[in-house]
Protein backbone atom coordinates (compact mmCIF):
# COMPACT_ATOMS: atom_id res chain seq x y z
CA UNK A 1 0.00 0.00 0.00
CA UNK A 2 1.10 3.31 -1.14
CA UNK A 3 2.62 5.13 1.82
CA UNK A 4 -0.41 8.00 3.19
CA UNK A 5 -0.07 11.96 3.49
CA UNK A 6 -1.28 12.76 6.52
CA UNK A 7 -2.28 16.34 5.47
CA UNK A 8 -3.98 15.81 2.46
CA UNK A 9 -6.23 12.31 4.25
CA UNK A 10 -7.03 15.16 6.68
CA UNK A 11 -8.40 17.17 3.63
CA UNK A 12 -9.93 14.83 2.24
CA UNK A 13 -11.82 14.08 5.37
CA UNK A 14 -12.84 17.23 5.80
CA UNK A 15 -14.78 17.25 2.46
CA UNK A 16 -16.12 13.89 2.93
CA UNK A 17 -17.55 14.86 6.05
CA UNK A 18 -18.83 18.57 4.48
CA UNK A 19 -20.97 16.19 1.71
CA UNK A 20 -21.66 13.57 4.06
CA UNK A 21 -23.76 16.84 6.17
CA UNK A 22 -25.15 18.07 2.95
CA UNK A 23 -26.55 14.24 2.18
CA UNK A 24 -28.33 13.79 5.08
CA UNK A 25 -29.52 17.26 4.71
CA UNK A 26 -31.68 16.46 2.18
CA UNK A 27 -34.63 14.89 3.67
CA UNK A 28 -34.32 18.00 6.62
CA UNK A 29 -34.51 20.54 3.95
CA UNK A 30 -37.69 19.12 1.65
CA UNK A 31 -39.37 18.80 5.20
CA UNK A 32 -38.59 22.65 5.93
CA UNK A 33 -39.50 23.62 2.73
CA UNK A 34 -42.82 21.61 2.62
CA UNK A 35 -43.86 22.22 6.10
CA UNK A 36 -43.03 26.22 5.99
CA UNK A 37 -40.25 26.25 8.77
CA UNK A 38 -38.23 28.42 6.66
CA UNK A 39 -40.58 30.84 5.04
CA UNK A 40 -42.51 31.20 8.54
CA UNK A 41 -38.95 32.19 9.83
CA UNK A 42 -38.65 34.51 6.86
CA UNK A 43 -41.67 36.33 7.16
CA UNK A 44 -42.21 36.21 11.16
CA UNK A 45 -38.66 37.11 12.25
CA UNK A 46 -36.40 35.11 14.88
CA UNK A 47 -37.86 32.50 16.39
CA UNK A 48 -36.92 30.03 19.59
CA UNK A 49 -38.15 26.33 18.27
CA UNK A 50 -41.49 26.59 20.50
CA UNK A 51 -42.28 29.90 18.65
CA UNK A 52 -41.50 28.83 15.40
CA UNK A 53 -43.71 25.31 16.03
CA UNK A 54 -46.44 27.37 17.21
CA UNK A 55 -46.48 29.20 14.17
CA UNK A 56 -46.37 26.34 12.17
CA UNK A 57 -48.71 23.75 13.72
CA UNK A 58 -46.10 21.70 14.61
CA UNK A 59 -44.39 19.70 17.31
CA UNK A 60 -41.66 21.62 18.97
CA UNK A 61 -39.33 18.63 20.30
CA UNK A 62 -38.87 17.82 16.29
CA UNK A 63 -38.36 21.56 15.55
CA UNK A 64 -35.92 21.94 17.88
CA UNK A 65 -33.61 19.36 16.71
CA UNK A 66 -34.44 20.31 13.14
CA UNK A 67 -33.06 24.31 13.81
CA UNK A 68 -30.04 22.79 15.42
CA UNK A 69 -29.30 20.76 12.19
CA UNK A 70 -30.26 23.36 10.00
CA UNK A 71 -27.69 26.12 12.20
CA UNK A 72 -24.88 23.62 12.34
CA UNK A 73 -25.44 23.16 8.41
CA UNK A 74 -25.21 27.30 8.08
CA UNK A 75 -28.51 27.38 6.48
CA UNK A 76 -30.33 29.16 9.37
CA UNK A 77 -28.78 31.62 11.40
CA UNK A 78 -28.31 31.19 15.70
CA UNK A 79 -28.06 33.87 18.23
CA UNK A 80 -27.06 32.07 21.29
CA UNK A 81 -27.69 35.48 23.68
CA UNK A 82 -31.67 35.08 22.53
CA UNK A 83 -31.81 31.75 21.43
CA UNK A 84 -33.62 32.40 18.71
CA UNK A 85 -32.88 30.94 15.19
CA UNK A 86 -33.15 33.18 11.72
CA UNK A 87 -32.98 33.57 8.13
CA UNK A 88 -30.31 35.91 7.06
CA UNK A 89 -31.80 37.84 3.68
CA UNK A 90 -29.45 35.37 1.50
CA UNK A 91 -30.34 32.13 3.29
CA UNK A 92 -33.77 33.56 2.32
CA UNK A 93 -32.64 33.56 -0.99
CA UNK A 94 -31.98 29.98 -1.11
CA UNK A 95 -34.69 28.55 0.50
CA UNK A 96 -37.67 30.83 0.33
CA UNK A 97 -38.09 33.21 -2.62
CA UNK A 98 -39.17 30.98 -5.61
CA UNK A 99 -39.00 34.03 -8.07
CA UNK A 100 -34.96 34.35 -7.96
CA UNK A 101 -32.46 32.63 -9.69
CA UNK A 102 -30.43 31.31 -6.53
CA UNK A 103 -33.99 29.46 -5.15
CA UNK A 104 -32.20 25.96 -5.27
CA UNK A 105 -34.51 24.38 -2.39
CA UNK A 106 -35.74 22.06 -5.58
CA UNK A 107 -32.51 20.65 -5.55
CA UNK A 108 -32.90 19.17 -2.19
CA UNK A 109 -35.99 17.25 -4.22
CA UNK A 110 -33.69 16.36 -6.93
CA UNK A 111 -31.07 14.77 -4.78
CA UNK A 112 -34.54 12.64 -3.65
CA UNK A 113 -35.05 11.29 -7.18
CA UNK A 114 -31.74 10.33 -8.07
CA UNK A 115 -31.82 7.47 -4.96
CA UNK A 116 -35.54 6.54 -6.04
CA UNK A 117 -34.09 6.19 -9.35
CA UNK A 118 -30.79 4.22 -8.36
CA UNK A 119 -32.32 0.76 -8.69
CA UNK A 120 -33.54 1.16 -12.13
CA UNK A 121 -30.40 2.66 -13.26
CA UNK A 122 -28.16 0.44 -10.92
CA UNK A 123 -29.26 -2.29 -13.18
CA UNK A 124 -28.36 -0.57 -16.58
CA UNK A 125 -25.24 -0.10 -15.24
CA UNK A 126 -24.54 -4.05 -15.93
CA UNK A 127 -26.77 -4.27 -19.61
CA UNK A 128 -25.97 -0.76 -21.03
CA UNK A 129 -29.55 -0.41 -21.45
CA UNK A 130 -31.20 2.87 -20.87
CA UNK A 131 -34.50 4.15 -18.39
CA UNK A 132 -36.70 5.86 -20.03
CA UNK A 133 -37.81 8.89 -18.64
CA UNK A 134 -41.60 8.12 -18.63
CA UNK A 135 -40.58 5.25 -16.32
CA UNK A 136 -38.08 6.63 -13.80
CA UNK A 137 -39.71 8.34 -10.24
CA UNK A 138 -43.05 9.63 -10.89
CA UNK A 139 -41.63 12.74 -8.51
CA UNK A 140 -39.20 13.60 -11.42
CA UNK A 141 -41.42 15.17 -13.76
CA UNK A 142 -42.73 17.75 -10.62
CA UNK A 143 -39.32 18.29 -9.50
CA UNK A 144 -37.65 18.83 -12.61
CA UNK A 145 -40.03 22.00 -13.66
CA UNK A 146 -39.95 23.28 -10.00
CA UNK A 147 -36.32 23.10 -10.25
CA UNK A 148 -35.80 24.60 -13.06
CA UNK A 149 -38.42 27.31 -12.73
CA UNK A 150 -36.36 30.37 -10.99
CA UNK A 151 -34.00 30.44 -13.43
CA UNK A 152 -36.90 30.34 -16.22
CA UNK A 153 -38.42 32.85 -14.32
CA UNK A 154 -35.17 34.86 -13.91
CA UNK A 155 -33.86 35.12 -17.51
CA UNK A 156 -36.12 34.06 -20.60
CA UNK A 157 -38.08 36.89 -21.00
CA UNK A 158 -35.29 39.36 -19.19
CA UNK A 159 -32.21 37.87 -20.80
CA UNK A 160 -31.90 35.15 -23.10
CA UNK A 161 -34.75 35.97 -25.86
CA UNK A 162 -33.50 39.96 -25.96
CA UNK A 163 -29.98 38.24 -27.01
CA UNK A 164 -31.61 36.73 -30.15
CA UNK A 165 -30.93 38.39 -33.34
CA UNK A 166 -34.42 40.43 -33.89
CA UNK A 167 -36.62 37.65 -31.73
CA UNK A 168 -38.25 39.82 -29.43
CA UNK A 169 -39.54 42.22 -32.53
CA UNK A 170 -41.34 39.26 -34.23
CA UNK A 171 -42.45 38.18 -30.77
CA UNK A 172 -44.10 41.64 -29.91
CA UNK A 173 -45.63 41.43 -33.79
CA UNK A 174 -47.36 37.99 -33.15
CA UNK A 175 -44.72 35.07 -33.92
CA UNK A 176 -45.85 31.77 -34.26
CA UNK A 177 -43.15 29.29 -31.52
CA UNK A 178 -43.06 25.91 -30.52
CA UNK A 179 -41.37 24.87 -27.52
CA UNK A 180 -40.18 21.49 -27.96
CA UNK A 181 -39.87 19.12 -24.66
CA UNK A 182 -41.50 21.37 -22.28
CA UNK A 183 -42.10 19.75 -19.60
CA UNK A 184 -44.81 20.88 -17.46
CA UNK A 185 -44.40 24.05 -19.45
CA UNK A 186 -43.07 26.94 -17.49
CA UNK A 187 -41.07 27.96 -20.38
CA UNK A 188 -43.52 27.84 -22.77
CA UNK A 189 -46.15 29.31 -20.19
CA UNK A 190 -43.46 32.49 -19.42
CA UNK A 191 -42.94 33.66 -22.93
CA UNK A 192 -46.87 33.24 -23.50
CA UNK A 193 -47.34 35.56 -20.60
CA UNK A 194 -45.07 38.26 -21.93
CA UNK A 195 -45.83 38.26 -25.50
CA UNK A 196 -49.43 38.01 -25.86
CA UNK A 197 -49.90 38.42 -29.67
CA UNK A 198 -47.86 35.92 -30.20
CA UNK A 199 -49.22 32.19 -30.60
CA UNK A 200 -47.46 29.11 -28.68
CA UNK A 201 -47.55 25.40 -28.27
CA UNK A 202 -45.47 22.96 -26.06
CA UNK A 203 -44.07 19.82 -27.33
CA UNK A 204 -43.24 16.85 -25.31
CA UNK A 205 -42.97 13.14 -25.58
CA UNK A 206 -44.07 12.51 -21.78
CA UNK A 207 -47.89 12.58 -21.43
CA UNK A 208 -48.07 13.52 -17.60
CA UNK A 209 -46.31 16.34 -18.29
CA UNK A 210 -48.45 17.89 -21.30
CA UNK A 211 -51.42 16.99 -19.46
CA UNK A 212 -49.73 19.39 -16.61
CA UNK A 213 -48.58 21.87 -18.97
CA UNK A 214 -52.38 22.26 -20.18
CA UNK A 215 -53.32 22.47 -16.68
CA UNK A 216 -51.18 25.64 -16.20
CA UNK A 217 -52.54 27.26 -19.26
CA UNK A 218 -56.21 26.82 -18.70
CA UNK A 219 -55.72 28.22 -14.97
CA UNK A 220 -53.79 31.10 -17.08
CA UNK A 221 -56.32 31.88 -19.03
CA UNK A 222 -54.33 31.56 -21.98
CA UNK A 223 -55.77 29.06 -23.78
CA UNK A 224 -56.78 30.77 -26.96
CA UNK A 225 -53.11 31.06 -27.77
CA UNK A 226 -50.66 28.11 -25.98
CA UNK A 227 -51.78 25.10 -26.06
CA UNK A 228 -49.59 21.66 -25.15
CA UNK A 229 -49.78 18.66 -27.30
CA UNK A 230 -48.05 15.52 -27.10
CA UNK A 231 -45.19 14.71 -29.81
CA UNK A 232 -41.55 13.33 -29.97
CA UNK A 233 -38.72 15.93 -31.22
CA UNK A 234 -38.25 14.64 -34.42
CA UNK A 235 -42.17 14.32 -35.23
CA UNK A 236 -43.72 17.65 -33.64
CA UNK A 237 -46.44 19.26 -36.55
CA UNK A 238 -45.83 22.50 -38.43
CA UNK A 239 -43.28 24.36 -40.64
CA UNK A 240 -43.49 27.66 -40.29
CA UNK A 241 -42.21 28.49 -36.88
CA UNK A 242 -40.55 31.86 -36.47
CA UNK A 243 -38.73 30.50 -33.34
CA UNK A 244 -38.28 26.82 -32.08
CA UNK A 245 -36.76 26.63 -28.57
CA UNK A 246 -35.32 23.90 -26.60
CA UNK A 247 -34.82 24.28 -22.79
CA UNK A 248 -32.36 21.91 -21.00
CA UNK A 249 -33.71 19.04 -22.79
CA UNK A 250 -31.65 18.31 -26.41
CA UNK A 251 -28.96 16.34 -24.38
CA UNK A 252 -31.81 14.50 -23.01
CA UNK A 253 -32.78 13.28 -26.73
CA UNK A 254 -32.10 9.90 -28.10
CA UNK A 255 -31.18 11.34 -31.54
CA UNK A 256 -30.18 14.90 -30.61
CA UNK A 257 -29.16 14.99 -34.67
CA UNK A 258 -32.43 14.13 -35.93
CA UNK A 259 -34.17 16.43 -33.78
CA UNK A 260 -32.00 19.15 -34.91
CA UNK A 261 -32.94 17.93 -38.66
CA UNK A 262 -36.62 18.36 -37.37
CA UNK A 263 -35.93 21.68 -36.51
CA UNK A 264 -34.45 22.61 -39.81
CA UNK A 265 -36.92 21.57 -41.58
CA UNK A 266 -39.77 23.36 -38.96
CA UNK A 267 -38.33 26.52 -39.06
CA UNK A 268 -39.20 29.50 -41.65
CA UNK A 269 -36.46 30.65 -43.55
CA UNK A 270 -35.39 33.48 -41.40
CA UNK A 271 -36.32 31.32 -38.33
CA UNK A 272 -34.37 30.86 -34.98
CA UNK A 273 -33.75 27.98 -32.59
CA UNK A 274 -32.96 28.97 -29.49
CA UNK A 275 -31.10 25.80 -27.28
CA UNK A 276 -30.60 25.99 -23.64
CA UNK A 277 -27.95 23.93 -22.31
CA UNK A 278 -26.47 23.19 -18.85
CA UNK A 279 -23.00 24.84 -18.72
CA UNK A 280 -20.07 23.02 -19.63
CA UNK A 281 -16.56 23.46 -21.00
CA UNK A 282 -15.46 20.86 -23.68
CA UNK A 283 -12.84 18.96 -22.05
CA UNK A 284 -13.23 17.31 -18.14
CA UNK A 285 -10.58 19.31 -16.75
CA UNK A 286 -12.80 22.31 -17.74
CA UNK A 287 -15.52 21.05 -15.58
CA UNK A 288 -14.14 19.93 -12.14
CA UNK A 289 -15.98 22.46 -10.56
CA UNK A 290 -19.23 22.78 -7.99
CA UNK A 291 -21.97 23.22 -10.96
CA UNK A 292 -20.30 20.64 -12.67
CA UNK A 293 -20.50 18.39 -10.17
CA UNK A 294 -23.94 18.87 -9.84
CA UNK A 295 -24.46 18.08 -13.59
CA UNK A 296 -22.23 14.76 -13.84
CA UNK A 297 -24.07 13.53 -11.09
CA UNK A 298 -27.75 14.44 -12.43
CA UNK A 299 -26.88 13.51 -15.70
CA UNK A 300 -25.53 9.98 -14.59
CA UNK A 301 -28.74 9.34 -12.78
CA UNK A 302 -31.15 10.77 -15.45
CA UNK A 303 -30.12 12.20 -18.66
CA UNK A 304 -27.76 9.62 -20.15
CA UNK A 305 -30.12 6.68 -18.92
CA UNK A 306 -33.44 8.79 -20.78
CA UNK A 307 -31.05 8.92 -23.90
CA UNK A 308 -30.26 5.38 -24.07
CA UNK A 309 -33.69 4.28 -23.75
CA UNK A 310 -34.44 5.86 -27.00
CA UNK A 311 -33.53 5.30 -30.71
CA UNK A 312 -30.28 5.91 -31.91
CA UNK A 313 -29.00 6.77 -27.74
CA UNK A 314 -26.57 9.81 -28.63
CA UNK A 315 -26.46 10.04 -24.79
CA UNK A 316 -24.76 13.42 -24.92
CA UNK A 317 -25.04 13.60 -21.25
CA UNK A 318 -25.61 16.95 -19.44
CA UNK A 319 -22.35 18.22 -19.80
CA UNK A 320 -21.95 17.88 -23.53
CA UNK A 321 -19.93 21.31 -24.04
CA UNK A 322 -20.57 23.60 -26.52
CA UNK A 323 -18.00 22.11 -29.41
CA UNK A 324 -19.82 18.88 -28.81
CA UNK A 325 -23.73 20.94 -29.31
CA UNK A 326 -22.21 22.46 -32.50
CA UNK A 327 -21.23 19.47 -33.98
CA UNK A 328 -24.97 18.11 -33.84
CA UNK A 329 -26.45 21.64 -35.10
CA UNK A 330 -24.33 21.51 -37.71
CA UNK A 331 -24.85 18.11 -38.73
CA UNK A 332 -28.76 18.58 -38.10
CA UNK A 333 -28.33 21.33 -40.77
CA UNK A 334 -27.84 24.84 -39.05
CA UNK A 335 -24.84 26.97 -40.13
CA UNK A 336 -24.82 29.88 -38.14
CA UNK A 337 -24.67 28.85 -34.64
CA UNK A 338 -23.37 31.27 -31.80
CA UNK A 339 -23.66 32.04 -28.36
CA UNK A 340 -26.12 34.42 -27.52
CA UNK A 341 -25.77 34.40 -24.02
CA UNK A 342 -24.87 32.25 -20.93
CA UNK A 343 -25.31 31.83 -16.68
CA UNK A 344 -23.13 30.12 -14.09
CA UNK A 345 -25.82 27.49 -14.76
CA UNK A 346 -26.53 27.43 -18.85
CA UNK A 347 -25.38 28.31 -22.03
CA UNK A 348 -27.89 29.54 -24.37
CA UNK A 349 -27.02 28.81 -28.67
CA UNK A 350 -28.73 30.49 -31.23
CA UNK A 351 -28.95 28.92 -34.37
CA UNK A 352 -30.31 29.69 -37.39
CA UNK A 353 -30.00 28.16 -41.39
Amino acid sequence: MAEVDEARLQDFLGKMLGDLGGAMSVALVRMGSSMGLYSALEKDGPATPAELAARTGTAERYVREWLSAQAASGYVAYDAATGRFSLTPEQALVFVDEDNPFFLAPAFDVASVLLDNQPQVQAAFRTGSGVAWGDQSTCLFCTTARFFRPGYVAHIVQDWLPALDGVVAKLEQGAKVADIGCGHGISTLLMAQAFPNAQFVGFDFHAGSIEAGRGHAQEHGLGDRLRFEVAAAKEYPGQDYDLVTFFDCLHDMGDPVGAARHVRQSLKPDGTWMIVEPMAGDRLEDNLNPVSRLFYSASTMICVPTSLAQEVGAALGAQAGERRLREVLTEGGFSRIRRAAETPFNMILEARP
